[in-house]
């Protein structure tokens, strides 16, 4: 099995795919405003938390159940059924009428998607061991640059044609990152396992102090997608407040740039662990994320938001991959694809808090006092790193 020609073909699909859905999501606030006449600015930060928490609800719920079927029937199928899944629901956004249509076809995106979970699973367990930290940085910085360019690319499409095409333009690009993984990557046969076959938490209490150790790194990818997910809506709101016309180019640009940092750091991040390890390198880009997040909450101007966006790109580049291999060489080849599965649907929840946190407290206290809160979630996320991970065995 040819595990670097795997790598390649994932990292170009999961870039496509990512493009896709990051294309016109960052943008929903624009979308209910202009194009569903969401005026109102409370209505505005509910209906905006609304839809961008629907798809994590869902993708929370389900996760757990399609990384049990990725274990007992591979995790190829797995990525693709998530790719056309979300390639069918985010290309029918373009005919939505009201919010509560929008809030369902995003329910269903995120039921039947989850490209992530699949291409990890399926990268961590195809991956010699030795390489499984850089194998699973060379995904993440395909996630970051898809969502770095397609947000770019989107906003100066929103801008010119209007974001209903730009959804649309989304449901192809994750059509077309079906092609790589067809053609190109190959799955080891699944090992059958002579007598009963055990379950994932019978594997996983075989290893003392595994369940603790899963525990503590899965609720820290899911808090770290809180704050992202949070940042990501409430940046848009504070763009909105700061600027009159060119909302989505601008943040389009500060998306990129959030991007390119990020996927950058996850490549060159395991050359910091290598000196300093995986907990501690984690822990301390935590507390820088809490950083950037609170100088988002205090810049004046447009392009101070955008730098900070920056700022917060290029350390959650390094917390994301970090956790995500720790996970990956924790976790038994037998049960990668269900633990990665339960971690998707705690990242997914926090891809469904972090816009209700968010949006609450922005329509309660406002934007900037609810960019401290959240800066005060990253705080939490890198002492919990800090004093409940443990290091992984090489």
């Amino acid at each position: 099995m040819n595990w670097r020609r795997n790598l390649t073909a994932l990292w170009f699909a999961e870039f496509t795919a990512i493009f896709g859905f990051s294309f016109a999501f960052p943008f929903l606030s624009i979308f209910l405003s202009k194009d569903l006449g969401v005026h109102a600015g409370r209505d505005l930060d509910l209906w905006t938390a609304a839809s961008a928490s629907a798809s994590g609800f869902a993708l929370a719920v389900a996760s757990p159940i399609w990384g049990i079927l990725g274990d007992r029937f591979g995790r190829k199928p797995m990525l693709l059924r998530s790719m056309v899944g979300g390639a069918l629901f985010v290309g029918l956004i373009f005919f939505v009428q009201n919010p509560t249509e929008l809030i369902v076809l995003r329910f269903l995106q995120g039921a039947t998607s989850g490209t992530v979970a699949a291409a990890t699973a399926l990268v961590a367990a195809e991956t010699p061991r030795l390489r499984v930290g850089w194998a699973l940085g060379v995904v993440t910085s395909a996630i970051a640059l898809g969502g770095a360019i397609g947000p770019v690319v989107g906003g100066l499409a929103g801008d010119l044609f209007g974001l209903r095409l730009v959804f649309l333009g989304g449901g192809v690009a994750l059509f077309l990152a079906i092609i790589p993984v067809v053609l190109i990557v190959r799955e080891s046969p699944l090992v059958r396992m002579s007598g009963p076959r055990l379950s994932t938490l019978a594997v996983i209490s075989q290893k003392p102090g595994l369940d603790r150790a899963l525990a503590v790194l899965i609720g820290s990818q899911g808090l770290i997608s809180t704050v992202n997910a949070a940042t990501q809506q409430l940046v848009v709101l504070r763009l909105l407040e700061l600027l009159s016309t060119g909302v989505s180019a601008v943040s389009g640009f500060g998306f990129g740039l959030s991007g390119l940092a990020s996927s950058a750091a996850a490549i060159g991040y395991t050359r910091v662990t290598a000196r300093l390890g995986y907990v501690r390198t984690a822990a301390v880009a935590a507390g820088l994320v809490a950083v950037a997040v609170a100088a988002l909450g205090i810049a004046p101007w447009a392009a101070m938001v955008v730098i900070a966006m920056a700022l917060n790109g290029l350390f959650s580049g390094v917390v994301l991959p970090a956790t995500a291999s720790m996970i990956g060489l924790e976790t038994p080849p037998e049960a990668q694809s269900t633990v990665f599965g339960l971690n998707a649907s705690s990242v997914a929840l926090g891809f469904a808090f972090g816009p209700i946190i968010g949006g609450t407290v922005a329509a309660a206290s406002g934007v900037q006092a609810s960019l401290f809160v959240v800066a005060g979630l990253g705080v939490l996320l890198a002492v919990l790193i800090a004093r409940g991970a443990r290091e992984p065995a090489r």
